[in-house]
C-alpha cells in the first residue's frame, strides 16, 4: 500500500475556527464534507518527508509570535464559496517553509497561495451565488491572529492529525 502524503495548515484561533467550521457544516455538500474548516498551506509533501517536516515545524513555531490576519470578506469559488484571508506574515512563514523544502514540492505548492477557507465547494454557479448573497450582507471583515501550523496525513476524505505547532516565539512575521 502506498504511503500517504502530508498537508500543511495554518491553525486558526478558536472563535474563527467555530464559525468558520459551523458555516462549512451548514453549506458543504455533506456526501463531500469530510474535513473541518482549515486554511491550506501546503497541499501535498511527500511521505519521505515525515520526519523532516516533524523537525522544521516546530522550529518555525517556536520562532514567530501569533501571525496577524485580516479575514477580508467571501471569495467566489466559481463553484463554491470561500473566506478571503489576507496576512503577509504566514505567506512570509510558507516562503520560509517553501525555501527549506526547493526542489521537493509539488507544482500545485510552487505558488503562493490566496489564503483562504473553503466553507462550500462543488456546486452549481447558482447555488454558490446564492450563499454568497446570503452572507455578504452579514460578513464583518476582521483581523485575528493565526495561532501556529498544523501537519495531518491525507487519507483520501478525512485527514489523520499529524502534529499541532503553536507559534509562541517573539518574531513578528510580516517582514
Amino acid at each position: 500500500m502506498e504511503k500517504p502524503p502530508f498537508i500543511v495548515t495554518a491553525a486558526l484561533p478558536r472563535d474563527l475556527f467555530a464559525w468558520a467550521n459551523q458555516l462549512r457544516c451548514e453549506h458543504f455538500p455533506p456526501e463531500r464534507s469530510h474535513l473541518h474548516a482549515h486554511v491550506t498551506l501546503f497541499h501535498s509533501f511527500a511521505p519521505s518527508l515525515y520526519e523532516e517536516l516533524k523537525t522544521l515545524l516546530p522550529r518555525v513555531a517556536s520562532e514567530f509570535a501569533p501571525v496577524p490576519a485580516r479575514l477580508l470578506g467571501l471569495m467566489d469559488l466559481g463553484k463554491g464559496t470561500a473566506l478571503a484571508i489576507e496576512s503577509a506574515g504566514m505567506l512570509r512563514i510558507r516562503e520560509l517553509i517553501a525555501d527549506h523544502f526547493h526542489g521537493s514540492l509539488t507544482l500545485q505548492d510552487l505558488h503562493e497561495p490566496c489564503l483562504h477557507i473553503t466553507i462550500q465547494n462543488k456546486v452549481s454557479k447558482e447555488k454558490a451565488r446564492e450563499l454568497q448573497a446570503m452572507l455578504s450582507p452579514k460578513l464583518e471583515p476582521r483581523k485575528f491572529n493565526f495561532a501556529g501550523l498544523e501537519l495531518h496525513i491525507y487519507r483520501g476524505g478525512p485527514w489523520e492529525e499529524a502534529g499541532k505547532f503553536a507559534f509562541r516565539g517573539q518574531a513578528d512575521a510580516c517582514c
